[in-house]
């Protein structure tokens, strides 16, 4: 049987362009309360780009000099112009009412296809803004004390979460308690069944996922605390294991790629 070349050179262009790297904005820019780990996760989610091979990122940094009209200027990455240009954006850490261009544009957007992510911080953003927060599926509210928790998978098939066993324990870090949240309408990844300050059972909730449209959305509140974010073992005043630290980078990239549609849970 006799191949085509033109056949051969559309398979070969298929294999090419499937396995092009997605593309993922990330804002790490605040109106608000700025963590001081914004730099640490900016440092590793780019690695996990890199390392992985399956996203490059691209970077909303904040302003310097800061000003409202730097801040807007920045932010026309996620001009629906713009987005075009990306699979999925990442709000790391971010905090308040960010100028971005065009907030009904963004949320069609991922309704569409495209892929939303939310680190830490990513809840406490647009308080005022109730389609965002019913897009995510929580709001943060407030939290205590650092404190150690075990956080109890939920859907151990979940690439987020298949590399974790029934339940993992974190040596200590900020824990946050939501409101504007309704485990019917989200789908947990991990949760406690302790409150982490009183300690009184119920359902609090840690990571989740769920779709919006065609689009999908994952959240962890994860990642206030460095040596949590980062596995590097000279960080100063590390209270977290370095294995606490990898098992983070695994939960946060298995999320990247559930959302971008990399990887699929398990049947």
């Amino acid at each position: 049987m006799k191949i085509i070349p033109s056949l051969i050179l559309a398979a070969v262009a298929a294999t090419t362009l499937s396995a092009a790297p997605k593309k993922l904005l990330v804002v790490t820019t605040t109106t608000g309360f700025r963590h001081s780990s914004i730099p640490t996760l900016e440092k590793v989610i780019a690695q996990l780009g890199k390392s992985s091979g399956e996203f490059s990122v691209d970077f909303v940094h904040q302003p310097d000099p800061m000003s409202e009209q730097a801040l807007k200027d920045a932010l026309q990455k996620l001009s629906p112009e713009s987005l075009k240009n990306y699979d999925g954006v990442m709000f790391a850490s971010t905090t308040g009412d960010l100028p971005i261009p065009d907030r009904e544009g963004l949320l069609n957007w991922i309704k569409a296809g495209h892929a939303f992510i939310g680190i830490h911080a990513a809840s406490d953003t647009f308080h005022n803004w109730p389609e965002f927060i019913q897009m995510l599926g929580g709001e943060f509210q407030g939290h205590g004390a650092q404190v150690s928790v075990e956080c109890l998978n939920q859907d151990p098939k979940n690439p987020a979460n298949a590399h974790l066993g029934k339940s993992w324990t974190i040596e200590q870090e900020e824990v946050y308690e939501f409101k504007s949240y309704d485990a019917t309408k989200v789908h947990d990844l991990l949760i406690l069944d302790k409150h982490p300050q009183n300690k009184a059972a119920g359902h609090f909730p840690v990571s989740w996922n769920k779709a919006v449209g065609a689009g999908k959305i994952f959240y962890t509140s994860l990642g206030h605390r460095e040596d949590l974010i980062d596995t590097d073992p000279d960080l100063k005043d590390r209270k977290n294991s370095i294995e606490s630290s990898k098992l983070y980078q695994q939960h946060v990239l298995g999320g990247i790629e559930w959302a971008l549609g990399l990887k699929h849970s398990a049947p």
